[in-house]
């Protein structure tokens, strides 16, 4: 006797003949690679709670993304660590601030043959740890931010980046980005918008990699995203798209499948995921205690990412998969 369910699993039988019906197909072309990059050492420093990850020198983050465009992957998003913060965050904008630098002097690297990207924020360069302006009470004052945004913006965009990354969750930051941008003449610089960046618990080892803490023991509560909510997060992509997003992103990624499927349902644009230092530190510190098989659950996320409909990952696994030739 023969039931119609076999005929399903007379493809699962070899290798192959799954490869061959495989529905969806993870790449490198679909990797970011997020990279730091710290103004104040002589070598690059190991992130304790992001095994393999490292805040890099100048010259060693040039090693890296040239050794990344071989491997293949298509583009990076730096995050600067500077030796000075202020409660501005003006090395943010500083023309020889370290992103900056770091955008020269890889664009001298590797010219168009990657995309460099860079997170456009305030958290890592002021001294109170928020992504603002903090008010005498605390509050985030968000018009005098998203102004500082635009200067930030400019900086990147006159030191060579592809792509601005605003991840503050200010309203009105990707409309004061694309008018600073456009009135500059700058009207090649792409924008992707974290658009849903949910306040989050994932998000410990990143601030270890960019030295913030909040100031008081506070949280982002107010302008980051509730996590309780979907609804929310695509009225807010849908903002993004209609003040110039190009692209738009969610972050994190594996909690929120529901979110990145429904935001690809909904719109058109080239939608990005962030798989974020929480979900990597998990996945490394289970396959470190043998509980895990570290190399197939990587993947195992990450292809999930794509399959709820994320054309674009970015990922810390993003070199140990292009080293496995994914």
């Amino acid at each position: 006797m023969s039931f119609p369910a076999r005929r399903m699993r007379r493809l699962r039988r070899t290798p192959a003949l799954r490869r061959l019906v495989a529905e969806t197909r993870l790449t490198v072309d679909d990797l970011v690679a997020p990279l730091f990059v710290r103004e104040d050492i002589s070598a690059p420093a190991p992130v304790h709670s992001l095994p393999g990850v490292v805040q890099h020198t100048r010259e060693s983050l040039r090693k890296e993304v040239r050794e990344l465009a071989g491997l293949g992957i298509p583009a990076v998003i730096l995050f600067g660590i500077p030796a000075r913060k202020d409660a501005e965050g003006s090395e943010a904008w500083n023309a020889d601030g370290i992103v900056q630098v770091a955008l020269r002097d890889l664009r001298d690297e590797v010219g168009d043959s990657l995309v460099l990207m860079a997170d456009l924020c305030l958290d890592e360069y002021t001294d109170h740890g928020h992504c603002g302006i903090v008010r005498p009470d605390g509050s985030v004052d968000n018009d005098a931010t998203i102004d500082l945004y635009a200067r930030t913006a400019l900086a990147q965009a006159e030191a060579g980046v592809d792509v601005v990354a605003p991840s503050g969750m200010m309203d009105g930051q990707v409309a004061a980005i694309r008018a600073a941008l456009d009135g500059d003449d700058r009207t090649d610089i792409a924008i992707l918008a974290y658009a849903a960046k949910y306040a989050s618990a994932l998000y410990g080892p990143f601030r270890d990699a960019v030295d913030v803490t909040i100031a008081g023991g506070g949280d982002r509560k107010g302008y980051q995203q509730d996590w309780h909510n979907q609804r929310e997060a695509l009225a807010e992509i849908a903002l993004d798209i209609d003040e110039g997003a190009d692209m738009v992103m969610v972050k994190p990624a594996l909690a929120y499948l529901d979110v990145i499927a429904a935001a690809r349902a909904r719109f058109d644009v080239a939608l990005a995921a962030y798989h974020v230092s929480g979900e990597y530190a998990m996945v490394k510190a289970a396959a470190e205690r043998g509980w895990i098989d570290g190399d197939a659950v990587a993947l195992e996320h990450l292809t999930a990412i794509k399959r709820a409909g994320a054309d674009v990952i970015l990922t810390y696994f993003a070199r140990e998969l292009a080293e496995r030739g994914l």
